[in-house]
């Protein structure tokens, strides 16, 4: 990929998963990466994994729904790594494939506090430090769930048509300042991410028989070969694109 050289990239959730598998990629395009994420072991092991291989790389541990924690990844790329020129905004729980009437506040709020109050403090937070040099890639992971309303419950569902919404309107915003946001939207993938789920409940029971549709289950490096294409220079003229990688689910 071009234009990652050296460059300063985040990644949240970084520490399995999707993340761990991005982060990698980035540092083997010889990026320097911060590798933010709640488990602190995790984290570190990604780090080492990095630096192992000849790479640059730091942990920032936190809750990314924490405006100090955000502060410290952001401060954490400048200081390390003279700014950030890739966001890339992975970090989610699941839901329980809850149903509206049976979503408990406590369920709703951390849902859409980790999975859209996050990405939009870190975007908020980088976007000055990219408009200082004139450029930018921010990369969000959305979902299946944030295309259509059968794959998930209403908390997880609502959050990520949040996370589509923040991607079109970063895009927009920014276009004329060199800075692109785009999203992932995965299906099935092998991750590290549980979801609490009630089969007996009436969201999973609803929502199961459309999940026969999903097809192939993707790796987490075939996510995170998408998420470093959309931020490298190779992909220079997308911006806005919620991009499905789902082997098809979107298309049935």
């Amino acid at each position: 990929m071009t234009g990652l050289d050296n460059s300063s990239v985040i990644v949240t959730g970084g520490g399995s998963g999707i993340g761990r598998a991005a982060a990698l990629r980035f540092a083997a395009e010889r990026a320097n990466v911060v590798v933010a994420d709640l488990d602190g072991d995790r984290a570190a092991a990604v780090v080492e994994e990095i630096t192992a291989a000849g790479g640059a790389a730091a942990a920032v541990v936190g809750d990314l729904s924490e405006q100090a924690v955000v502060d410290r990844v952001v401060a954490t790329a400048v200081e390390a790594f003279g700014g950030v020129d890739v966001l890339v905004n992975n970090a989610g729980i699941m839901d329980g494939m809850t149903a509206t009437a049976d979503v408990t506040d406590e369920e709703w709020e951390r849902v859409l506090r980790v999975n859209l109050t996050a990405p939009f403090l870190l975007a908020r937070a980088v976007v000055p430090h990219m408009l200082a040099k004139g450029r930018g890639a921010i990369v969000n992971t959305a979902s299946e769930a944030g295309l259509r309303g059968s794959a998930a419950g209403t908390a997880y569902t609502v959050s990520k048509h949040g996370v589509v919404g923040l991607t079109k309107s970063l895009a927009i915003m920014y276009r004329t300042a060199g800075i692109r946001t785009n999203a992932i939207a995965p299906g099935a993938t092998t991750t590290a991410i549980a979801s609490p789920l009630d089969r007996t409940g009436h969201g999973p029971k609803t929502l199961m028989p459309y999940m026969a549709n999903l097809g192939r289950v993707s790796g987490a490096d075939e996510q995170a070969a998408v998420i470093v294409f959309l931020a490298s220079d190779a992909a220079s003229n997308l911006n806005g694109v919620v991009l499905p990688v789902d082997n098809g689910w979107s298309a049935v």
